[in-house]
Parts: C-alpha cells; sequence; structure tokens
C-alpha cells in the first residue's frame, strides 16, 4: 500500500521537471517494468512449482518409508540426535527452526510416502546438517533475520517519510536511511540461495549415497527440488531490483 504513495508523491514533485529527470526517470521506469516481469515470473515458478510437487505427491516412495521417517533416518545417519522432527499445519510450510532444534513437516509431507514427502523431508533436513556442521551462510541467514524482520516492517514508512523531508528540505539522508533498510531484505535474499542449493544438494547425495532413493526417483527428486530452488532465486531478483527502484527514484528527484 505505501509503495504506491511514495511513487505518487515522487510524481506530484517530479511533475513539470521531467525533461531535467528523463535519464533517472526511465531508469526508474525500467526498474519498475523490471520488477512486474519479475513478479510474472515468480508466478509461473510457484505455479509449476505447485504442479510439480503435486504430480510426484501421487507417485508412492518405494521404500514405504513415510517424510517423518526419512527425516529421522537422514539425522540418525548424520548422528545429529538433538533435532525433532515434527507436525506443522498447511501445504509446503515445512521448515528447520534452529531456535527449536526442530525440523517442521506439513500436512502433505509427515505421514505421506511419497517421492515429493521424501525429498522435501530430506531437504530441511539438509537445513540440519548445514546447522550441526556450522555451515557459515545458515548461521549468517539466522543472525540477519531479527534484523530483516524490523527492516521489513519499518522501511516503507522510512522512504515516505524521507520523500516528504526530501522534498522539504533537499535531504536525502532518511531516504538513504530507508534504502538501506530494504537493501537487508535484499542481503538476506541472497545469502539464502546457497543456504537453499545447497540443502538440496546435501539432501539429494544422501538419497543416493543411503540408497534411500533409487535412480528413477533421484530424477524426480531433483526436479521438485530444483523448482522449489527457482522460487527463491526469483525472490531475490526482485529484492534487488526494489532497491535499484527507489534508488533510481531518490536520485532522480535529488537531481
Amino acid at each position: 500500500m505505501l509503495q504506491p504513495m511514495i511513487s505518487l508523491l515522487y510524481a506530484g514533485y517530479d511533475y513539470g521537471q521531467q525533461a531535467h529527470h528523463a535519464s533517472y526517470s526511465g531508469a526508474q521506469m525500467g526498474m519498475f517494468l523490471l520488477i512486474i516481469v519479475i513478479g510474472i515470473a515468480g508466478y509461473l515458478v510457484q505455479a509449476r512449482l505447485q504442479s510439480v510437487f503435486k504430480k510426484y505427491s501421487r507417485v508412492q516412495f518405494p521404500g514405504g518409508l513415510t517424510g517423518a521417517e526419512v527425516a529421522e533416518k537422514m539425522l540418525r545417519d548424520h548422528n545429529i540426535h538433538n533435532v525433532k522432527v515434527t507436525h506443522v499445519s498447511g501445504s509446503l510450510t515445512d521448515h528447520f527452526n534452529p531456535q527449536t532444534m526442530t525440523v517442521n513437516l506439513s500436512d502433505s509431507v509427515y505421514s505421506s510416502t511419497s517421492v515429493a514427502a521424501a525429498a522435501v523431508a530430506a531437504h530441511e533436513c539438509g537445513h540440519a546438517v548445514q546447522h550441526a556442521q556450522g555451515y557459515a551462510p545458515l548461521i549468517l541467514r539466522s543472525q540477519l533475520v531479527p534484523v530483516v524482520q524490523f527492516a521489513s516492517s519499518a522501511s516503507m514508512w522510512v522512504i515516505l517519510l524521507g520523500m516528504v523531508l526530501l522534498a522539504s528540505t533537499n535531504n536525502a539522508l532518511v531516504c538513504w536511511i530507508g534504502v538501506g533498510m530494504i537493501a537487508m531484505s535484499a542481503l538476506f535474499s541472497i545469502v539464502t540461495l546457497p543456504v537453499e542449493y545447497n540443502a538440496s544438494a546435501r539432501a539429494l547425495e544422501w538419497l543416493k549415497v543411503s540408497r534411500t532413493m533409487q535412480e528413477g526417483q533421484l530424477v524426480q527428486a531433483r526436479e521438485a527440488l530444483s523448482w522449489a530452488a527457482r522460487t527463491y532465486l526469483v525472490a531475490a531478483l526482485s529484492a534487488i531490483a526494489s532497491v535499484l527502484y527507489y534508488v533510481f527514484m531518490i536520485l532522480g528527484r535529488r537531481e
């Protein structure tokens, strides 16, 4: 809701000075269009993920293990005994929580014996393995969580205040603080990429080495996890584009 307000405030100030700000306005419009394109791509990737997950949720796992049993087996094989496998409601709400030391599996994964469930369960345990081995990007992401939570809730209000001050005093300091807060979210999205890709790689490697899955099921699991990882890639691109959008907005206003 706040982003359109900021854009309107900027547009109102820029009225009558369009020629002077043409280069920045063009760049800003380009970023805005890029955000729309990335948003559409994100929708398509999410839709494809849902389709692939639904497809492989109908393919029964030959070993007959449920998602919870796969998770428990992977944790045991990595000598991790302080992480509990629990059930959470929802669909694709699976996650590893380092604060509570739990691998939380959703309705469609916990008790399911499908290939998709096994892949997701192993992926979440991949995060538990990362935590146990001190995987640096995961540690950094965990440290960023409280900062990003605050920045995400306050950044738009800070930029809105900054645009008002910029229009009245020509001082862009508060605007840049707001952009910095948005950049923290972008940094979080970027750091998330190696965390998610590495967790999937660990999951697939274990599924293969432990002979929990055979080659045919591994191909299916790899496809499901690949589409899941692409959602994080799209999110990172969107976050970067948002930062650039506000940078060009402020630069155009200052000129």
